[in-house]
């Protein structure tokens, strides 16, 4: 009989969590996952009551099924191409219960405290109880905790980040009103071009600091996704060859009415629609630079132009963020940046890992079970990272390859191809794997916790 393996927490349900929960128990591995809503899905459950879901009511993913799908449990044969979260949270719903793990999961449970104590985990819960770990697993998501900028002066309509945003009539009617939609990512996009609708919005403007590449959803008569470059082609021909097909598709921005992007196709996280091109081509989006200034019921413009506004949406994005986290060297910096070997190790910290905390193209719904395999690996004593030091270098090689491409924002410091992630992260196992050996495959955590 082997030795007994480390008990493990995992903070949040969501599929980084849920479906990290199922790899430790395909390998015995005993743990113990807290999700602070009373179901799992975390974004993807509209209406969340923990407040955390960036659902609005019309959104489809903008991962086609072909790339989103669990390795373990095929999507709907019926599915579309792109499906609704309705769809989505059904089918998260359907793996936790196919695979058993809702037993396995507290509801209605924070994690508030999260602190080491010696070489176990302290992890205190919201209802006041305190338990130990020998291993944390951060699976709490990083679509939750809203940036929202600030400008000069007061604004007296509402505003509201994108996150509050369910339909044209909730949080705010938006019936027959000038709305300002900040922001030109894919949230940005999406309501946007729903609130463009001449039934709805008198005037839509979007303000943008810069022109971005509006991707389409479908090239070709087949999803766009689908035609990912291989994982094994060299970074600069792939890119090369997608920008100009990217191009050829869609033309200039300014055709549009857009403002000139002032980079390449692919130097920053696409954005994907199959309508906001249209709409802003009708003539149903109005164009605008960056906010200057609030001016009561006006909106000043960077090229001093003034708009009368009753709404604001700020789709500007998410902070990182670890609330339950003591130690400052455990949260990233105020721009986002939280380098870690392969996007889930902290050099010198050997019982935490984080899941699903990168933005990979074009998914990050499966990201995370891929990532499990090196931590149940790890766990039962059959992967040895490298050295500390070793791990540094590997990581600013990484993000080296991965960052490269994008110009500098708080938005990009978490890019990853998913397919070259995966292919160099079975390499990086089977890497472990021998150095693991090496080591007699002792356990790298052993079990402490009662």
């Amino acid at each position: 009989m082997g030795a007994a393996l480390p008990k493990v927490c995992i903070i949040g349900a969501g599929p980084s969590g849920f479906s990290t929960a199922k790899r430790l128990k395909d390998h015995g591995i005993p743990y113990d996952c807290f999700e602070a809503s009373d179901d799992i899905g975390g974004v993807w459950y509209f209406n969340n009551p923990n407040k955390e879901s960036a659902c609005y009511q019309s959104l489809h993913i903008d991962t086609s099924k072909w790339r989103l799908a669990f390795e373990d449990l095929p999507v709907p044969r019926d599915w579309p191409d792109f499906p609704h979260h309705a769809q989505l949270f059904q089918y998260f719903k359907d793996y936790v219960d196919h695979f058993g793990l809702r037993p396995t999961i507290t509801f209605n449970t924070r994690v508030t405290r999260a602190e080491r104590d010696g070489p176990l985990w302290k992890v205190t819960l919201s209802t006041g109880e305190t338990r130990a770990y020998d291993v944390l697993i951060v699976a709490n998501g990083h679509h939750w905790d809203q940036r929202v900028p600030a400008y000069p002066g007061t604004f007296n309509g509402p505003h509201f980040h994108s996150h509050q945003y369910r339909d044209p009539f909730d949080p705010v009617d938006m019936r027959g009103k000038n709305v300002v939609v900040v922001g030109m990512g894919n949230s940005a996009m999406d309501i946007a071009s729903e609130l463009s609708q001449r039934p709805i919005c008198k005037n839509l403007f979007v303000s943008a600091r810069r022109g971005v590449w509006v991707l389409p959803k479908y090239m070709h008569g087949q999803p766009a996704d689908k035609a990912a470059m291989p994982a094994w082609m060299p970074r600069s021909i792939g890119l090369a060859l997608a920008r100009n097909a990217i191009k050829k598709a869609v033309g200039d921005m300014e055709t549009y009415g857009l403002p000139k992007p002032d980079h390449q196709v692919l130097e920053a996280h696409p954005s994907v629609s199959g309508e906001f091109l249209t709409r802003a081509g009708c003539g149903d989006i109005k164009m605008k630079p960056a906010i200057k200034a609030l001016e009561g019921d006006n909106v000043r413009f960077a090229d001093d132009s003034v708009e009368k506004i009753d709404a604001i949406i700020y789709a500007t994005g998410y902070n990182i963020s670890f609330p339950f986290f003591v130690e400052n060297t455990l949260k990233p910096d105020e721009e986002n940046r939280f380098p870690l070997f392969k996007r889930m190790l902290k050099p010198g910290v050997n019982n935490l890992f984080f899941m699903g905390l990168a933005q990979p193209l074009p998914t990050l719904v499966n990201f995370s079970e891929q990532q499990s395999k090196l931590v149940a690996a790890y766990l039962k004593g059959e992967y040895a990272p490298p050295s500390d030091s070793e791990m540094d270098e590997i990581t600013a090689k990484d993000e080296a390859f991965y960052l490269g491409p994008y110009y500098k924002a708080a938005r990009h410091t978490i890019q990853v191809d998913f397919a070259h992630y995966v292919r160099d992260l079975h390499k990086e196992i089977e890497r472990g794997r021998k150095r693991a050996a090496a080591k007699g495959n002792a356990l790298p955590v052993p079990a402490r916790a009662a």
